[in-house]
């Protein structure tokens, strides 16, 4: 009966210890990926899955290669490498899970790779609830406010945004509705715990062009790394956005690299990605959409409360026309600027330590 007893227990002690080691070293891959994708009106909550343009490979990334469809969401952190020319845009179905915006995702968003993405909506181009990243790619971002009012109206709404890499962002936000406030680029604080950390823009050896009739860029602060503010002349970040040197809010923001010759193909560092005057489609830039006066005060970002009325939902109707609801509450996770990756250096550490520790406790248990 005792070796029937130590045999029972060495077998208890084996299954712990794997336990311990397969929580470990499985559980970071599951809190970093998206719970679920929405694709051209269609919900997949598993990867693994691909259609015409577009490949879920594994929870946190999603693979865009000459996709042109209607619009993409995220419940989730979301990897997303491009290839090719893609585009997205805003669904005008009724019964649409994402309504308002080309791309939409709750979580972080990193978009990467040697390809494109335009993405074009009503309220947004791409609303990000966190942090979004640009890393080396082409993007052009705009929202037209058809049918918005009340409401921030920007190429990019994001809790803070970085464009690294020698990114390319093109973002312009236009509205006639009442109430709308136009922007290239807003940074707001969606409630998720950001703080002071979020709602800044960093623009790191890249390029960026936004615009809107109430400021290129709004936000709380943020940086230029080997680069420099083109437009407005002696630019600098005020306390609700960018700023031309007698304090008041730029409608025009362009940052371009801080290099003494243009990349191959350009004449002109300004000209941000593809031809024409920063458009990729050769059509007139952000620029040429924009009033020709510019505001004289600075005026105070929006707060929390009034977050884009877009949601990702399972099956609700949005309508338009309506007066707009706060945002879905969504599960607060820790903002990073870039999308926390299941090869973390803490993990590796910590699984190691519980593998030394399952090592020893199977031999004693050999022992036993």
């Amino acid at each position: 009966m005792f070796a029937a007893e130590s045999h029972t227990s060495r077998h208890h002690i084996a299954i712990v210890a794997m336990a311990c080691l397969c929580v470990l070293l499985g559980g970071p891959s599951y809190a970093a990926g998206a719970e679920s994708l929405i694709i051209a009106g269609a919900t997949y909550c598993e990867p693994g899955v691909s259609g015409p343009g577009w490949t879920w490979t594994d929870a946190d990334h999603l693979e865009l290669n000459g996709y042109a469809g209607e619009a993409i969401g995220a419940e989730g952190n979301l990897v997303l490498t491009l290839a090719g020319q893609n585009s997205v845009t805003e669904s005008h179905a009724p019964d649409a899970d994402i309504t308002l915006c080309g791309m939409e995702v709750w979580g972080s968003l990193t978009l990467r790779g040697t390809g494109t993405l335009t993405a074009t909506g009503s309220q947004c181009g791409i609303h990000v609830s966190q942090a979004f990243a640009v890393d080396g790619c082409t993007v052009d971002v705009r929202a037209d406010g058809a049918d918005i009012t009340d409401e921030a109206v920007a190429g990019v709404i994001a809790g803070d945004m970085a464009v690294r890499g020698g990114g390319r962002v093109v973002a312009a936000g236009a509205g006639s509705g009442a109430g709308v406030h136009a922007y290239g680029v807003y940074l707001q604080d969606a409630g998720l715990g950001d703080g002071a950390a979020g709602c800044r823009l960093s623009v790191d050896a890249s390029w960026l062009d936004a615009a809107g009739a109430d400021g290129g860029v709004a936000c709380t602060g943020g940086s230029v790394v080997s680069a420099r503010f083109v437009t407005p002349a002696g630019g600098t970040f005020g306390a609700g956005g960018v700023v031309d040197a007698a304090g008041a809010v730029a409608p025009h923001v362009v940052v371009e690299p801080d290099v003494a010759t243009p990349p191959a193909g350009e004449t002109d560092g300004r000209d941000v990605p593809g031809c024409g005057a920063g458009k990729p489609d050769g059509g007139a830039g952000p620029a040429a959409e924009q009033p020709g006066t510019e505001p004289t005060t600075v005026p105070a970002m929006k707060p929390a409360a009034t977050s884009p009325k877009t949601n990702i939902t399972t099956k609700t109707r949005v309508t338009k026309t309506t007066v707009p609801a706060p945002s879905k509450p969504k599960a607060t996770s820790a903002t990073a600027a870039t999308l926390p990756k299941t090869g973390d250096s803490n993990w590796i550490a910590v699984s190691f330590t519980f593998f030394l520790l399952a090592t020893v406790l199977l031999a004693a248990a050999c022992r036993c």
